[in-house]
């Protein structure tokens, strides 16, 4: 692959943190709700039946996961516990209220010496009772596509069109290396690059084990 491969992480997270405010120190950084809930609202509004947007603490120079020790949702009169998971991920409600009282979410990582960041992803990761098929992976592409065209906004998927990355196919995360004879997938590791294409609608050949896909992400090229 000689283009070069942006997550989406990347190219959303100027979009989710020029609107949130982020105050990071050693021990805890806070992040405002509004940002959150605008995001969550576009995929409550859309028919969507595997594409979400999640968020994750990631450690700034590795990107690996900054284990989470502690976080709090707070408005000027309440309190409210985060629930996040071991993969630093943060369980965020779609709450109307909370954003209209002004919340913030305050999270302190486990280790104070990490420098971590907010990394917003765009990702199917409820795959349970799916058939794992290129008629799948077609369906979770559309999914995905739409999703990164409508959390861009109409600013940019209107007017500065030629800013948004090409999604080229979907990016398949396994618990374990996989290889396919495949000219449309190519593997590396434990990751696999599916290059979707149309025929793949009414293509319902079983192509493995969905229980070994941990997460299936926009495979964007640019």
């Amino acid at each position: 692959m000689n283009k070069r491969i942006l997550t989406c992480a990347n190219f959303f997270s100027l979009l989710l943190l020029s609107a949130t405010v982020f105050n990071a120190n050693a021990r805890e950084f806070v992040m405002s709700y509004d940002g959150f809930y605008d995001r969550l609202k576009v995929v409550n509004k859309g028919d969507f039946q595997y594409a979400r947007v999640n968020f994750y603490i990631s450690d700034i120079g590795t990107n690996e996961s900054c284990a989470i020790k502690s976080g709090t949702i707070l408005t000027e009169k309440n309190e409210y516990p985060l629930n996040f998971t071991d993969k630093a991920q943060l369980l965020l409600p779609f709450d109307k209220q909370l954003d209209s009282d002004k919340a913030v979410i305050v999270v302190e990582p486990q280790n104070p010496s990490h420098d971590c960041q907010l990394k917003l992803q765009i990702e199917a990761n409820e795959l349970e009772g799916l058939a794992f098929s290129k008629q799948s992976l077609y369906i979770i592409n559309e999914e995905l596509d739409e999703l990164l065209t409508d959390l861009s906004g109409f600013f940019v998927s209107k007017l500065m069109w030629f800013l948004l990355p090409e999604q080229k196919g979907v990016a398949v995360t396994f618990k374990s290396p996989v290889q396919f004879d495949d000219k449309n997938i190519t593997c590396e590791k434990s990751v696999c690059y599916f290059a979707v294409e149309n025929s793949w609608e009414d293509d319902n050949a079983v192509l493995g084990d969905i229980s070994q896909v941990l997460k299936v992400t926009p495979w964007i090229v640019k």
